[in-house]
């Protein structure tokens, strides 16, 4: 007889003094039974619901009673947050109901761990040269550290993992770590028995759950499945961020200084002319950059092309000239074997830019310190994912916000699924004959709720009397409107801004006007702020795109969350550009499909921000009134939590100060 979800439910909630929540038990079932009949499932758990257990109590009967699940994340944080304290937590209160205690791991990409080789050995300078002699002034005082810690870490069987590592900036990380590309491999390496990425790879392959994040999910999806071990049910939590991490993986960049960099490393083991020759490509890349607009680049801007497509000819005769020779007694140390991996990223990303693929986006970007650059990437995912992701797996796909505009059909097309392949809710799984790309991959998809009461708990106010926002910024009445608002609510404010110098502006007008505490994203670290802005209940902080996710503010902290207008993406965006006009030319909406679905899952994210627990209560301010004025405004509000709506803005300057009393 096998194990019932519902008691380990129940024994998971009370050994984590919780209470089983009616979400929460809708969710276990769903969860079970996408596992046992093989369809996928897309589920809605609001913030309080319990997502966690809702999907890690199935995971375990699955993992034990038939194969291993693999459960993707989008951050590191999650990702470690599952490992350190969700997963041992549960399995301690559900040991006693389960026929064994499952095995769990965390699995994330080599550049997390520390590089044995690199610690040891040294890393390579511009020439490629190993230099065991680490960096001056603080960044070499922190290699040094890391040095130590990695050691130690070795010595007391440890990950060697960077998020337990002492305090460090991200330039002294890359001088004890190295990219997958240019490992050695562990039979290659005269440490890899001992190697911290190696180990963690072993691990996952004896654990019945393995935890990842997406970006090593997406990476493993295009190396045909060779970096994850073997699974059949994959669990992606925090799944609207999927998307844009696949994006991510499958995208590149081509730099004047990334091959001028794999030039230099490679001269030691090429011949001089190969070598000043790829030197060359690099400088005539720099002019075509430098000749050329930020943007899309297409067909019509030969020049770029014709310099991508003579580093990547270049790039191909270094790389071979490399081959040659090449054996452990001619590589002792491995900084030619490094150098090739260095080079033959050169030439896959140079190619793929010249070859200005139908599927792929091209454009040039200005970095402010570090000039031009090209960025490469999927004119869409859906496929890729469908193909990679989903084909031959069961997949539950998870979130607080994954419906938008009131149903499941936006977030199913960008992960891969057809609308028209949803199954209803009493439908049986069908028989599957076609396996091909283009068989239907039968889907559900449930919203289980929240606990929370938004119509009670939460006011959306919506600024219908101020002016639509224009492209120069936020206006002096924008500006009022915020001082009023966060003056009402006695700080207590968390203010979600569509850009830096909007974010800087609406700081500036509030500390002018007010002697409030506001704190600006930019005056520190992040996560100093946020720790700031949580434990002092009068202080407000003020930011952008960081803020609109992630971040947990519960009780008197945040009464107030101001939007300043709807989170489009920008006009002259390249790749958001791309994929709307790919919708128009296919005979879609790409506004709707992309910019409006884009902004609505970013005002989802953001209001989500304000009601954390059942006890919160407080006013979401939007200061853009196309949100009730536009054709479009229906599918964004249908796209929010169910708060309670007003213009009145008395009524909500009232509201405020009676929730500063309370």
């Amino acid at each position: 007889m096998g194990v019932d979800v519902h008691e380990l439910l129940e024994a998971a909630v009370s050994g984590v003094n919780g209470q089983t929540r009616p979400g929460q038990v809708a969710m276990v079932e769903a969860v079970d039974g996408a596992m046992h009949d093989g369809s996928h499932l897309l589920i809605q758990a609001g913030t309080g619901t319990g997502k966690s257990l809702g999907y890690l109590v199935p995971a375990l009967v699955h993992a034990v009673e038939n194969r291993r699940v693999v459960v993707s994340t989008a951050t590191l944080a999650l990702q470690s947050q599952l490992v350190d304290r969700d997963v041992p937590a549960l399995l301690d209160a559900t040991e006693k109901l389960l026929p064994r205690r499952p095995s769990y791991a965390i699995q994330k990409g080599r550049s997390n761990y520390a590089c044995l080789h690199r610690v040891r050995e040294g890393a390579p300078d511009d020439d490629g040269m190993l230099v065991d002699v680490p960096p001056s002034g603080a960044i070499g005082q922190q290699v040094v550290e890391l040095r130590e810690w990695a050691e130690q870490q070795l010595l007391d069987d440890e990950a060697g993992d960077r998020d337990h590592a002492p305090s460090h900036q991200y330039q002294a990380w890359q001088q004890v770590a190295i990219a997958a590309r240019e490992c050695l491999g562990a039979q290659k390496c005269p440490y890899g028995e001992e190697c911290f990425a190696e180990k963690a790879k072993e691990q996952a392959r004896k654990a019945d759950i393995v935890i990842t994040n997406h970006a090593l999910l997406s990476i493993d999806a295009f190396e045909n499945r060779t970096v994850l071990p073997e699974h059949d049910v994959v669990i992606v939590d925090e799944a609207h961020e999927l998307p844009a991490r696949v994006t991510g993986a499958a995208g590149d960049e081509l730099s004047p200084q990334m091959v001028e960099r794999a030039a230099k490393r490679a001269r030691r083991f090429v011949d001089d002319d190969h070598a000043d020759d790829l030197i060359d490509a690099s400088d005539a890349l720099r002019a075509a950059l430098d000749q050329s607009r930020e943007g899309r680049i297409e067909a019509a801007n030969t020049a770029v092309l014709e310099a991508a497509a003579m580093v990547r000819d270049t790039a191909r005769a270094v790389y071979s000239d490399l081959g040659k020779k090449s054996d452990d007694k001619d590589d002792p140390d491995g900084a030619k074997r490094q150098s090739k991996g260095a080079v033959k990223e050169i030439f896959d990303v140079a190619e793929r830019v010249a070859a200005l693929n139908a599927l792929d986006v091209v454009w040039l970007i200005d970095r402010d310190r570090f000039g031009k650059e090209l960025r490469i990437a999927p004119l869409t995912v859906a496929g890729l994912l469908r193909e990679l992701v989903l084909k031959d797996r069961t997949a539950v796909l998870t979130s607080a916000t994954l419906t938008l505009g009131g149903d499941f059909d936006a977030i199913a097309r960008q992960v891969g699924l057809r609308p028209a392949d949803k199954l209803a809710d009493d439908d049986e799984m069908p028989e599957l004959d076609d396996e091909s790309e283009t068989g239907p991959l039968p889907w559900r998809g449930l919203d289980v709720g929240s606990p929370f009461e938004y119509e009670k708990q939460a006011i959306l106010y919506v600024a219908k009397h101020l002016p639509p926002p224009h492209r120069d910024g936020l206006g002096t009445t924008q500006f009022e409107e915020i001082v009023d608002l966060v003056t009402a609510a006695g700080g207590r404010t968390l203010g979600l801004f569509s850009s830096r110098r909007a974010a800087e502006a609406a700081t500036a007008a509030v500390r002018e006007a007010t002697d409030l505490k506001i704190l600006c994203q930019g005056d520190a670290h992040l996560n100093e702020l946020s720790r700031e802005f949580i434990e002092d209940p009068e202080t407000s902080l003020f930011g952008t795109l960081s803020l609109w996710q992630g971040l947990d503010v519960p009780g008197s902290t945040c009464n107030l969350v101001i939007i300043d207008r709807i989170p489009f993406p920008r006009p002259d965006e390249p790749l958001m550009a791309a994929r709307q006009r790919a919708v128009d030319e296919a005979g879609g909406n790409g506004f709707m499909s992309v910019a409006a679905t884009h902004a609505a899952l970013l005002l989802a994210q953001g209001t989500g921000r304000l009601i954390r627990r059942t006890t919160d209560r407080g006013i979401v301010a939007v200061l853009d009134p196309r949100i009730v004025t536009a054709r479009y405004g229906s599918f964004l509000r249908a796209s929010l939590p169910p708060m309670w709506p007003t213009a009145d803005r008395e009524k909500v300057l009232g509201a405020l100060k009676r929730l500063q009393d309370d």
